[in-house]
């Protein structure tokens, strides 16, 4: 490739929410060598974090009329046309799609227009045991028809290859595996006495935190009922739920009915993730599926014991009984009795976030992550003239 010649790579994903997947997509894009790429992003008009995405140097940024989350035959044909034509009038060399609907859209609006490149990272497959049968085999024959379309399938997981090569496309040579990268900033965190305060927690109260959207996938009010079943043996533990979303109005329902008023903190959205990690004592999982979950591996990060459901990768950074425990989904008792553990000893507690952190080493490191995406791009670039900028 001419040094003089720039990459003109194009990121789809359907909206920019306080997610792992939208995280690591900005942290790529911020990593991403500027001097190699012209460097486009597609996705929904609205999201907590646009504004991150728009402060990022170099970066343009297409807030689409038509492209959301939920489900719109009329909206996703326009939404269709309307990446078509990007990727056409910017002579799109790579496109990189994000999150399921954006990454049937993307791919295949990618194929119909010429662009050389398609990929996509796969954050955790859409169909899972939980949705109702035929919504799963829809989903399922659309990953089929978007994986035609595609050069490159990344996957986060050993969980999500397996069951990429199994029901979507046998062809190993099509995935890449890469890990997410999360770096935890220990300097910059707030003192322990302002997020305490913050959060109304008192000396001698031990905290249990949840972080998620408020959105079936990870069975909030799961989380509530181990609270529920944890505070009759452990009155002085406090809970706290990060995070917000449609199931937000049932969650505080739920807080009234439980009678968990005064040991229950709803914090909303937050990007100040670490800062509150490192005043908790145990991180919650409560997921139904996963890929692999950024809080988990934000909390190991921070020498936190976990407690999680056994979903997608988790197993692959989560060992039971060395660095935390795992237990089915929807088993509130088993989550009750692990934690119970980990609450009853402080030894254990230190031990198994030690461990964890120690165990994630350098694997899921940020610059490793942007690199490995880069050195991708590069491989598969090679064999094609980019235009001249």
């Amino acid at each position: 490739m001419d040094a003089k010649h720039k990459i003109n790579i194009l990121y789809v994903i359907t909206k920019l929410e306080l997610g792992g997947a939208q995280k690591q997509l900005l942290e790529l894009i911020r990593g991403l060598d500027k001097a190699r790429f012209n460097i486009f992003l597609f996705t929904a008009q609205k999201g907590i974090l646009m504004p991150d995405a728009l402060s990022i140097n170099e970066l343009h940024v297409k807030r689409s009329g038509w492209l959301e989350r939920n489900l719109n035959p009329i909206k996703d044909l326009f939404s269709l046309v309307e990446l078509f034509i990007f990727i056409k009038r910017n002579k799109i060399d790579i496109i990189h799609t994000h999150s399921s609907k954006a990454g049937i859209l993307g791919r295949i609006a990618g194929r119909l227009a010429g662009a050389k490149t398609v990929m996509h990272t796969v954050h955790g497959w859409p169909f899972h045991q939980y949705q109702p049968f035929l919504a799963g085999i829809i989903f399922l024959w659309l990953e089929r028809i978007a994986a035609t379309c595609s050069d490159k399938l990344i996957v986060v997981s050993q969980s999500d290859l397996h069951k990429g090569l199994k029901y979507i496309c046998n062809n190993q040579n099509k995935y890449a595996l890469m890990n997410y990268g999360v770096e935890i900033d220990l300097n910059a965190e707030q003192s322990c006495e302002a997020i305490k305060k913050e959060l109304r927690i008192k000396e001698g109260d031990l905290i249990v935190g949840n972080i998620s959207c408020f959105k079936p996938q990870k069975a909030p009010l799961d989380f509530l009922k181990l609270a529920s079943l944890v505070k009759k043996s452990h009155p002085r533990v406090k809970f706290v739920l990060v995070g917000d979303g449609i199931l937000r109005k049932k969650i505080q329902s739920q807080i009234l009915h439980f009678g968990l008023q005064d040991s229950f903190t709803l914090t909303g959205w937050r990007k100040d993730i670490p800062k509150l990690l490192s005043n908790i004592d145990i991180l919650v999982l409560t997921s139904l599926w996963e890929g692999m979950p950024i809080s988990v591996l934000e909390a190991i990060r921070c020498a936190k014991p976990v407690v999680a459901t056994d979903t997608g990768g988790i197993r692959e950074i989560v060992v039971d009984g060395y660095n935390g425990f795992l237990v089915k989904p929807q088993d509130i008792q088993s989550m009750s009795e692990k934690l119970s553990l980990l609450l009853n000893n402080k030894g254990l507690r230190e031990k198994m976030g030690g461990l964890g952190k120690d165990n994630l080493g350098s694997k899921f490191s940020l610059k490793g992550m942007v690199q490995a995406n880069q050195d991708l791009y590069t491989s598969l670039t090679k064999t094609f003239k980019v235009y001249a900028n």
